[in-house]
């Protein structure tokens, strides 16, 4: 079931790029509940963090679903569990005061399921909160969920020694390079199978092949990789989510594939991107052939992190129609505000990219980076396509570049318009490489009109 497949283009080449949001908009709507309670606690859930809740977690789940939907309720205080699969028409309601505490025993995220690691299909571990297939689901509540990742569990996997891994000690190198052969290779994703002795650490939270998802209030911290990460799924809004996870590929918010995405009013503070929009890695990436379309980013705070929000570098699947504004983006660890990196291997097309309005006070490297010379750079057979990407209203009060636009010359970016945006404290020039269309309007850099 691909539900993000044929996901309408907006729109060719209007007069104002932004005349097509409130249509987009309109279809992107939460779901909404049956008024019926479900209570962990009366399905055997025991506070104290110490004893493991999964079943009757499970139990509340199923009951919910068989009832024709409403909440299940996580009450005050901690909960033990391992990996909660969320079913159709439930809304998993943390309380305030109410924390799901994520076990850091691998075994008990097997067997494996269906899942998207770094973007391309696989058997793996369970993503902590995953569903698959269904419809009308939620994660809702001033609650935290707890994933309980750290330099001695689930982080060490990465294999870098930022985050406690020595030498002597398992990693995914192998297993990691592994998969994205057999990504290359079409083997049939049964024949994919990773889990126990890989050291692939699952997403914190993953719907796969899922419709009408709603993310709301909620608290995630420690996660063991990507923290929401939405796979080929459709009308999804992440609303007030507390993100805090500084772990290695600790993204925020990986909409993966997915169509009509609306994310607002979140605060990120992570060890990777903080919102990267992906559609598949490579060879798969293609295979599977769904781009991510029509999403919408608002009203976001984002603190550290490699970028504040990108595209890529997995949109084999292509990009196409992304719309950010009135977010305010400033630390001194953020590598990039603006970010779509991509290369050679990934191929696909970013079109029709939208900012407005972003407020940043300072980040490490460039305002708006698009990368071409992404890990494998030109090495490959592909020649990727950006294009139509449109700025208006940008301040930035410190940065090392302002514009770090770098294209192939068999393969130029394309067709960047840039409208009163105001660069201050900027250290170097720009680099601008193998751009064609590159148009400035009311921009200037240290007080000096900018010229393309």
């Amino acid at each position: 079931m691909t539900l993000a497949a044929g996901m309408p283009r907006l729109r060719g080449a209007p007069a104002d790029p932004w005349d097509d949001l409130p249509e987009l908009l309109a279809r992107i709507r939460p779901p909404v509940f049956p008024d019926r309670l479900f209570d962990i606690t009366h399905y055997g859930a025991v506070t104290g963090g110490r004893r493991d809740s999964r079943e009757a977690i499970a139990k509340a789940i199923a009951a919910c679903n068989e009832a024709g939907g409403g909440v299940v309720l996580v009450p005050a205080g901690q909960f033990l569990t391992g990996p909660i699969h969320l079913k159709s028409n439930v809304n998993l309601h943390l309380s305030a005061g109410a924390t799901l505490l994520f076990s850091r025993d691998p075994k008990l995220y097997l067997p494996a399921v269906y899942t998207r690691w770094e973007g391309v299909e696989c058997m793996n571990y369970s993503p902590f909160v995953y569903a698959d297939g269904q419809e009308n689901i939620a994660i809702t509540g001033e609650g935290m969920l707890d994933g309980q990742a750290d330099d001695r569990n689930w982080w060490p996997w990465q294999g870098g020694k930022a985050h406690g891994w020595s030498a002597g000690m398992p990693n995914a190198r192998a297993a990691r390079q592994r998969l994205f052969e057999m990504g290359e290779k079409d083997v049939p994703i049964a024949e994919r199978v990773f889990g126990e002795g890989s050291y692939l650490r699952p997403s914190f939270i993953q719907p796969c092949r899922s419709r009408n998802i709603l993310i709301e209030d909620v608290t995630i911290v420690n996660s063991p990789m990507y923290e929401i990460n939405p796979v080929l799924c459709t009308n999804v809004t992440v609303r007030g989510a507390k993100i805090s996870s500084r772990g290695p590929n600790n993204d925020g918010c990986d909409p993966d594939s997915c169509g009509d995405v609306l994310i607002e009013n979140c605060t990120f503070n992570t060890g990777d991107d903080c919102i990267a929009i992906k559609s598949g890695r490579n060879r798969d990436g293609r295979r599977v052939g769904v781009p991510s379309a029509n999403v919408v980013i608002r009203g976001c705070r984002m603190q550290d992190g490699h970028g504040g929000i990108t595209i890529g570098s997995e949109m084999s699947g292509g990009v196409r129609n992304v719309y950010g504004e009135n977010c305010r983006l400033s630390s001194p660890r953020l590598n990039e505000a603006l970010r779509l990196k991509t290369n050679a291997m990934r191929g696909g097309a970013i079109e029709h990219v939208c900012f407005r309005n972003i407020a940043i006070g300072q980040v490490a490297d460039a305002v708006l980076q698009i990368d071409f010379q992404y890990e494998e750079g030109e090495n490959g057979p592909e020649r990727p396509v950006v294009r139509d990407i449109d700025l208006r209203g940008i301040f930035c009060g410190k940065s090392r570049y302002a514009l770090q636009l770098r294209g192939f010359a068999s393969a130029p970016i394309r067709d960047v318009h840039l409208e009163d945006c105001t660069f201050r404290d900027v250290l170097l020039p720009d680099v601008v490489e193998h751009v064609v269309g590159l148009e400035l309007s009311r921009v200037t850099l240290n007080g000096k009109p900018l010229t393309a």
